[in-house]
């Protein structure tokens, strides 16, 4: 049920931002537009910002993040749902969605290391390379959706994982 009703607010969130910006837009809004009361939102959601990261967390979940397959498909999805991550990626809040969006793929880095090399702690150069590349990629897929609209997104990420630093590449395809 708890499900349900976030992709319910959600859907929402979205409609409403494919005419507006996040700043724009107030809980009350939303609420209206999923038809629940506030407590039913906080109770799933402490802010509009909160919802916003939610819906990527949801669909990047799935992702595997060293298949060009499977991180492909998931900019596709993201491009398919275009007007809200503009919108997303063009917040600059101190909620903005690329923060959310590095430090979710730099921890899903990080564990997929640390499982792949069997230990509870990472190098320090391991770490700043995760982040390093997390960076960059997060900031390749923000200009990838915003202005190009002729690479596909598996040309994309076969790029990404080629300019991947060596040590990483190291872990995760050697």
């Amino acid at each position: 049920m708890a499900e349900r009703t976030k992709l319910w607010i959600a859907d929402a969130m979205k409609r409403i931002m494919a005419k507006k910006t996040i700043d724009k837009i107030r809980v009350t809004e939303i609420c209206k537009e999923a038809e629940i009361g506030r407590p039913a939102f906080y109770y799933h959601f402490k802010d509009k910002y909160d919802l916003v990261a939610w819906i990527f967390f949801h669909s990047a979940y799935e992702t595997d993040i060293i298949s060009v397959e499977s991180a492909a498909a998931h900019m596709n999805q993201m491009r398919s749902d275009y007007l809200f991550y503009k919108r997303a990626f063009e917040d600059s809040s101190q909620n903005a969605l690329w923060q959310y969006i590095m430090e979710y793929f730099s921890d899903r880095y990080a564990q997929e290391a640390k499982r792949i090399l069997g230990t509870n702690t990472l190098e320090k150069q391991i770490q700043f390379s995760i982040r390093l590349y997390c960076y960059g990629t997060v900031g390749m897929t923000r200009e990838w959706l915003l202005t190009d609209n002729i690479t596909p997104a598996q040309t994309i990420v076969q790029m990404m994982f080629e300019s991947m630093p060596e040590n990483l590449k190291a872990i995760f395809f050697d």
